[in-house]
């Protein structure tokens, strides 16, 4: 039995560690990948972070390198399995959490490995698990892949691709194959650009100097951001955009053989999509009562549930913008291992 397993090995689940190392007592991070940073490793090879390295690491190990630039994927893949080792996170890889319940005060953790047990757990699988495609994704005759599985511009057939979403992820695999061939851009909302860098500096310098990043999510402008759009970071696309290189149509409907209609009612003939739709969390392994809402959503208050001894890390707006990603883990991670200890110094653990 152990203290604390956390499920779920990425950014979340490592900086929850680097603090659960500091209490001396006994903790398991399970994640199903081989490797710490594997999820980064399969994203499109051209990704790179819009922080800067000074403002993408986790608690206790800065980036290396020059502050300014921005990490590519295989960087931040490398930057976790540094950080696993440097601060010795026992990290058990290859298993795949298939049930969590509660029997008789503590949690049971089935998993294709066996079952574990363990008094408090936190659950650090982020929200990007299942690839989110609409119910015509498949369909037809285009050829077809989600974000999530593109890498580069040769897993594409000859001819015009469709990117269907508008946020960073889209635009950047936009511009990149829009170097090679025709690239049309379906969106749902009107997109809004940030420049990167602004007066030397990269945005989220002045987000932090603005206060910006210090926005809570239950606060009036916390709420008021929740509801917008994500902007896109950088001005590339919105420069090929100029130039007729990216063609922007309207909302995605429906397609047929090899032509896609859009809300406004015109139609393209398209051979290939990529769905750069987002991602959808799946908790449907907690089977612990009262723990999720209607919609399969965890309840908590800045990652604390109400059962006793459950807590979530990694969620979008779990308490600032940036708690799902390198630049805000941290101070969640912080805060929940605060919250621990105190809540087991009542209960005499």
């Amino acid at each position: 039995m152990y203290d604390t397993i956390i499920i779920g090995g990425g950014q979340a689940g490592l900086a929850m560690g680097y603090y659960l190392k500091k209490s001396g007592g006994s903790f398991l991070i399970l994640d199903q990948a081989s490797s710490a940073g594997e999820s980064w490793r399969k994203r499109y090879d051209s990704l790179k972070l819009f922080t800067p390295r000074s403002m993408s690491s986790l608690p206790g190990l800065p980036l290396s390198g020059e502050e300014d630039v921005y990490p590519g994927k295989d960087e931040v893949a490398s930057y976790l399995v540094e950080y696993a080792e440097r601060f010795d996170l026992p990290l058990k890889l290859k298993t795949t959490v298939v049930k969590l319940e509660k029997e008789d005060g503590l949690f049971k953790i089935s998993t294709d490995q066996g079952t574990l047990l363990a008094k408090h757990v936190v659950v650090a699988t982020g929200p990007f698990q299942t690839p989110a495609l609409p119910a015509e994704a498949r369909s037809g005759t285009i050829h077809q892949l989600h974000s999530s599985s593109y890498r580069q511009a040769d897993q594409l057939v000859p001819g015009s691709v469709l990117v269907v979403g508008g946020g960073n992820s889209g635009a950047q695999i936009a511009v990149e194959l829009a170097e090679t061939r025709t690239v049309y851009l379906s969106v749902g909302a009107k997109m809004k650009f940030l420049p990167q860098r602004l007066a030397g500096k990269s945005i989220f310098w002045w987000f932090k100097r603005l206060g910006v990043l210090s926005v809570t999510s239950t606060s009036g402008p916390g709420r008021y951001l929740r509801k917008q759009p994500d902007p896109i970071f950088g001005k590339e696309l919105q420069e090929l955009i100029k130039k007729g290189r990216v063609i922007v149509k309207p909302r995605f409907r429906n397609m047929e053989k090899e032509r896609v209609a859009f809300v406004d009612g015109t139609t393209l003939e398209i051979s290939n999509i990529v769905w750069a739709t987002g991602f959808k969390q799946n908790l449907e392994w907690i089977n612990v009562a009262g723990v999720l809402d209607p919609e399969g959503k965890p309840l908590h208050y800045r990652g604390v549930s109400p059962e006793k001894g459950l807590y979530f890390i990694g969620l979008p707006w779990q308490h600032r913008r940036g708690s799902a990603l390198l630049q805000g883990v941290g101070e969640d991670a912080r805060y929940l291992y605060e919250k621990m200890t105190v809540q087991q110094k009542r209960r005499g653990i």
